[in-house]
């Protein structure tokens, strides 16, 4: 999957422009000297490197933040309208954790310290999908604590939601995050909605990136029903297996039911 060069150019400004529209002095400018720094690498970088992740390819990266950002509003408003109490953070941190909550992707300062850089492996990248490899020359990092090493880096202030978010976005799909999603006392919990918000929208985004990448690969998703997929001669191969373990009867006709032929 491929976007076009001049979409390329019109994704890097609308970034610049979220970044006039949403923040101001100090921090405007610390925001827009960062990526300025990182605009060559940031522009061409993909999103993930495994082609049926999400936007692994070139610019993709650009392409998810912007739409995490605009599914992150969205999310947020939904929660509000549902009655969810969101006053525990304001739309800058908002817009702040989703413009960077991947931002460690960038990698490191320096040339060629990116993280991603293209797989030299054809079988990798016809077999595998990996359209790209993590570059070895770069100390191992998870991206949410580089993302905020970065920041740093460049002497952005963030504030504690900022942090959070960024570091929750990635859900329990992150060990790290358990403590903080799966609390046991009231104390506990989190004080605001923003890392469910985060990990709402960034989900959002990735599965839409997942489909658009399908809907270019014929035959990516099965559009037949399970039951009629599933042939007679291998129902029967299954069938026949399941016969020798000691709960045959019930878990034959169990099959069956489920797989059978309609009648």
């Amino acid at each position: 999957m491929k976007i076009p060069a001049e979409i390329i150019v019109d994704n890097w400004n609308e970034l610049l422009r979220v970044i006039d529209d949403n923040f101001e002095g100090e921090r405007k400018d610390k925001l827009k000297a960062m990526y300025t720094d990182l605009e060559d690498r940031m522009c061409m970088q993909p999103a993930s490197s495994i082609d049926h992740y999400h936007n692994a390819f070139e610019g993709g990266y650009v392409d998810h933040v912007l739409r995490v950002i605009k599914c992150a509003k969205q999310v947020y408003m939904l929660w509000k309208s549902m009655g969810s109490d969101c006053d525990g953070y304001t739309m800058e941190e908002l817009v702040f954790v989703a413009l960077n909550h991947d931002i460690g992707k960038m990698g490191f300062p320096g040339e060629g310290n990116e993280t991603y850089i293209p797989n030299d492996s054809e079988w990798h990248r016809k077999n595998m999908g990996r359209m790209y490899k993590v570059n070895p020359n770069n100390q191992f990092t998870l991206v949410n604590d580089l993302s905020i090493w970065l920041l740093q880096h460049y002497g952005i202030e963030i504030t504690w939601n900022e942090m959070l978010g960024i570091k929750l976005t990635d859900g329990l799909y992150d060990e790290n995050n358990k403590p903080y999603f799966m609390s046991r006392t009231a104390d506990s919990k989190l004080k605001t909605n923003l890392g469910y918000v985060m990990h709402q929208a960034d989900c959002m985004a990735a599965r839409i990136e997942y489909e658009m990448w399908a809907k270019s690969k014929p035959n990516t998703i099965p559009s037949t029903p399970v039951n009629q997929s599933y042939g007679k001669k291998a129902r029967a191969k299954k069938l026949g297996a399941i016969a020798e373990n000691s709960q045959a009867t019930a878990t034959l006709k169990m099959f069956d039911d489920l797989f059978g032929d309609k009648k």
